[in-house]
């Protein structure tokens, strides 16, 4: 007997995600709960797993295809033995033009998880050259690493990953296509839409780094045995931002309809990156946290965010949105606010530059600040005044213990 798998509830408002991997290939063996296909919906992958014990029926969908939610993607069948091919019954299905084939088993050793499938694209790894090391000979995002950084033969052509094409022109040029996912077709829609709602000005401000970067060297070894999370700039920027969002509270609203909300708490958007694209998980209560539960909070956002086991939920409700894009060397930005919020803070990387202080030119580690607002809600003479106060904070930190 036949057990049908259908498309799980995936969240609120959201009815319809795109088959983005098969996890099991039909006749293989299935646990309970066991990840059998990846989902890929506006945010994150999801994995659907197995209602049953059995066998892997067929596969009633192909990658690539738009599901929508109880739609039956496959079957499982009773047994322990690959049971003969018959064909599946079509579920409620949305053709797209950017459908691709499903998966052949025989194109890699063993079904590939989301996270090693990325690993492969970015790197060029044929999976099918690489042996796993996995649990049943599966494929590990360690095992594609190691064979990327390989030197290895050229290989006999074969044939191209579904999700991508490679041309070839007689000139030895190439091309090559990838299907647009949809995180980063909803990226580009909400960036756009902010561009045209929101009147959006971006203010600038300097901040000098050497009380912060002091303590982090004073107390980075003690705060790691402590607490088990090393000390990094973010603890302080979003305490930081704390402060500052109380004695400005238009930053940390919101436009609804013809209303303005008021949070009395901040909820802290960090924006960190994916290999689908930035996601922005929220460190809720950020207010109410400590530096150390705040680094861990965050640390675990990014670890989470580059094997795509980020949910839904831990990505919706902010009130302020923090982007370090320092870490990728960045000098200077103008960063799009994160609707329905009102203002985005941009940090940027830190070098030494020569400042005046007390009549004297010294050099100082120095960082540029960058703060985007919706001017139909946030003042030029408030956007102002909220990076000086995060600017004081971070330059005496002493303000952040003491609420000041």
């Amino acid at each position: 007997m036949a057990t049908e798998v259908t498309v799980p509830i995936l969240g609120e408002s959201i009815t319809e995600a795109t088959l983005g991997e098969w996890l099991k290939q039909p006749g293989d063996k299935v646990a309970v709960d066991e990840p059998i296909a990846s989902l890929e919906t506006d945010k994150v992958s999801v994995e659907v797993p197995s209602p049953v014990a059995g066998v892997m029926g067929q596969h009633a969908v192909q990658v690539g295809d738009t599901v929508l939610v109880g739609a039956m993607i496959a079957t499982i069948d009773a047994g322990d033995a690959a049971p003969a091919s018959a064909p599946a019954p079509q579920p409620a299905v949305l053709e797209s033009p950017a459908s691709a084939p499903a998966a052949s088993a025989g194109d890699t050793p063993a079904a590939l998880s989301p996270s090693v499938r990325r690993a492969v694209l970015e790197h060029g790894v044929d999976p099918a050259t690489v042996k796993g090391t996995g649990k049943d000979g599966r494929l590990t995002k360690d095992d594609v690493l190691a064979a990327a950084a390989t030197p290895a033969p050229a290989p006999a052509p074969s044939e191209p990953l579904p999700v991508a094409a490679s041309v070839a022109a007689t000139t030895g040029r190439k091309e090559e296509r990838v299907r647009i996912t949809r995180l980063r077709q909803t990226i580009a829609k909400r960036l756009k839409e902010a561009q045209n709602t929101a009147a959006l000005l971006t203010t600038f401000n300097d901040v000098d780094m050497t009380a912060v970067i002091e303590a982090r060297t004073k107390y980075k070894d003690l705060f790691e045995k402590k607490h088990g999370v090393r000390l990094g700039f973010m603890g302080f920027f979003v305490k930081a931002a704390c402060l500052a969002l109380k004695d400005i509270p238009s930053v940390n609203a919101s436009i609804e309809g013809d209303e303005i909300v008021y949070h009395d708490y901040a909820d802290i958007s960090v924006a960190v990156s994916s290999p689908g694209g930035l996601v922005v998980p929220v460190v809720r209560d950020a207010d109410q946290m400590s530096v150390a539960e705040v680094e861990k909070a965050i640390g675990d956002f990014g670890k989470r965010a580059k094997d795509g086991s980020l949910k839904m939920e831990e990505m919706k409700g902010g009130t302020f949105t923090i982007s370090n894009g320092g870490v990728f060397g960045s000098l200077m930005s103008t960063p799009i606010i994160n609707p329905p919020q009102s203002a985005v803070l941009g940090l940027h990387r830190i070098e030494d530059r020569p400042v005046v202080r007390d009549g004297q030119i010294v050099i100082r580690p120095m960082m540029y600040l960058a703060l985007s607002y919706d001017h139909r809600l946030i003042d030029g003479r408030e956007a102002v005044t909220f990076l000086v106060a995060l600017k004081n904070a971070i330059e005496d930190p002493t303000r952040i213990l003491i609420d000041l």
